[in-house]
């Protein structure tokens, strides 16, 4: 008698989440399984936790079709937004407050597969939007710098002209010293 393979669930979250105080932010939680969701064997839950050494809080279960969401701390906010048979086991926050920070947990059961699939998210909640960075002063500085680099070169160019003419003009001379001197011996000799 042989066993049967073993196989492999993979579960995709984006680790770490910022949301604006006040806004609605979906918990993406996607899964990938060999074998098609059974409603009647699939399950699913999410957890949360306030720091990463603090006890996990089961706030939402899916089993056998059934969704229970409980925990006082949402007080109605978190709503299944996904869809088991598309792999997609989702949720939705409304109205982020700053207690909804912390870890959640995603974890998928879907037999045959004998892997738990295991996501974590680092939830964290913003009170206002990063300002926008002003590149104006990178830019200024960037043409200032490439301005400077560009009439370097343009300096080098021109010098190692102006040498590279003297040196020419010395040769020059110096041919003509050359034959000069050549010619007037060969005049005397005649």
């Amino acid at each position: 008698v042989s066993a049967p393979p073993a196989s492999s669930m993979e579960v995709m979250v984006t680790h770490n989440i910022n949301a604006l105080n006040g806004t609605t932010v979906r918990l993406a939680c996607n899964f990938i399984s060999c074998y098609r969701v059974d409603k009647s064997k699939f399950s699913m839950n999410w957890t949360y936790q306030e720091c990463f050494n603090c006890t996990e809080e089961l706030f939402l279960l899916y089993k056998h079709k059934d969704i229970n969401l409980w925990h006082p701390r949402f007080g109605g906010r978190v709503v299944f937004t996904g869809n088991p048979d598309k792999n997609d086991v989702s949720v939705t926050i409304s109205e982020v407050q700053l207690s909804d920070e912390g870890v959640y947990h995603c974890y998928v059961k879907n037999p045959p597969d004998r892997q738990l699939g295991h996501g974590v998210i680092n939830f964290n909640v913003i009170t206002e939007v990063p300002p926008e960075r002003d590149s104006t002063v990178a830019v200024i500085i960037g043409a200032s710098v490439g301005g400077l680099l560009a009439l370097l070169i343009l300096a080098m160019v021109v010098v190692k002209c102006l040498r590279r003419r003297k040196k020419q003009e010395l040769e020059l001379e110096e041919e003509g010293k050359n034959e000069g001197g050549e010619g007037g011996a060969e005049e005397s000799s005649k």
